[in-house]
């Protein structure tokens, strides 16, 4: 089958295109027929080495899908041939990654798709989907009426925390750059904050009197100061971007406030964790109200590039979405 896949750990450039050895799933394995793949910042990470997991080669890259089943194993019950599921959570501690014509998924990794949603539009959405549910919920304990800051939100990951957030009956903070606002503001974000603005932490406070109550910044700076600055008691801070970065943790105010700093990786999610996340992502995607806000479709051939292009910086609030069957 065709496949995007690399032999070693490198540069965006290591990846190829072409055939190698479809895969064989066992007896609690669901084989899917691929009909798009997202790529993801984690992507990189885990081509690269950066984010270190077992690896066997040759690997396909890529971790989300959309497809048809085309078999389930005695002991995967729940799917049969001709269901449209997804997946967010291939391509990582040893699984083959989603970046091939077909696939073979857990049957506890995979869920079934709600009945008419675009696969492109899905798999665009999964894993930003996932990452804001782990951090709102599982990590940041968010309930309603509280007060949530996005750091971030115009982004992908951003937006869906504003998204859920607001379901969840939270009060959002959105900070973003200054042609985001609109767009953050349609989300339901009830204010939104130049992230230029030289008096950010004095907009954010005059805004939330009270404090926020769970801080959550995409883009991995990380400034814990400014974060403590604007705790309410009791306060959450989840960090969940910026691998590379080392704040300095203004470790009094936070334990004067009783406020807590949790970090996570989405890759260490429990797959009882992920199927939770994935029933909200379910209703959201279903019901129209989480949707990426820009989906680009390029061939699968195009992985490579693809890669390249989200390291370079390129991909503002844009999706790409690798389709097998245009290749």
């Amino acid at each position: 089958m065709r496949a995007a896949f690399i032999q070693e750990l490198g540069p965006a450039e290591n990846i190829r295109y072409g055939e190698i050895d479809p895969p064989v799933p066992g007896p609690t394995d669901v084989l899917v027929d691929v009909e798009a793949v997202s790529v993801n910042p984690v992507d990189t990470f885990v081509r690269s080495g950066l984010f270190r997991t077992p690896v066997d080669f040759p690997f396909a890259v890529s971790r989300d899908l959309v497809g048809t089943v085309v078999s389930a194993g005695p002991g995967a019950p729940g799917f049969a041939p001709g269901d449209r599921v997804w997946c967010n959570s291939l391509g990582h501690g040893g699984r083959q990654g989603a970046a091939a014509e077909q696939a073979v998924v857990p049957v506890d990794r995979l869920y079934h798709l709600p009945p008419g949603v675009d696969a492109a539009e899905a798999v665009a959405v999964v894993h930003p989907a996932g990452t804001a549910y782990l951090a709102l919920f599982t990590h940041g304990r968010v309930r309603p009426g509280e007060t949530v800051l996005v750091a971030g939100a115009g982004g992908n990951v951003g937006s869906a925390l504003v998204t859920m957030a607001v379901e969840a009956g939270a009060r959002v903070v959105a900070t973003a750059a200054a042609r985001d606002a609109d767009h953050c503001r349609s989300l339901g974000a009830a204010e939104v904050l130049d992230y230029r603005d030289p008096d950010l932490a004095a907009r954010i406070r005059e805004c939330s009197p009270g404090g926020i109550d769970v801080h959550i910044d995409t883009s991995g700076a990380n400034d814990l100061a400014a974060a403590v600055d604007v705790l309410a008691p009791r306060g959450r801070i989840v960090l969940l971007a910026g691998a590379r970065s080392q704040p300095v943790l203004p470790a009094g105010p936070l334990y004067m406030k009783d406020g807590s700093v949790v970090g996570f990786v989405i890759s260490h999610a429990t797959t009882a964790e992920l199927a939770e996340a994935a029933v909200a992502i379910n209703r959201l995607m279903g019901s129209g109200r989480l949707r990426a806000r820009s989906v680009e479709r390029v061939p699968l051939s195009e992985a490579a590039r693809t890669h390249r292009r989200i390291e370079d910086g390129e991909l503002h609030g844009s999706r790409v979405v690798l389709l097998p069957k245009e290749s």
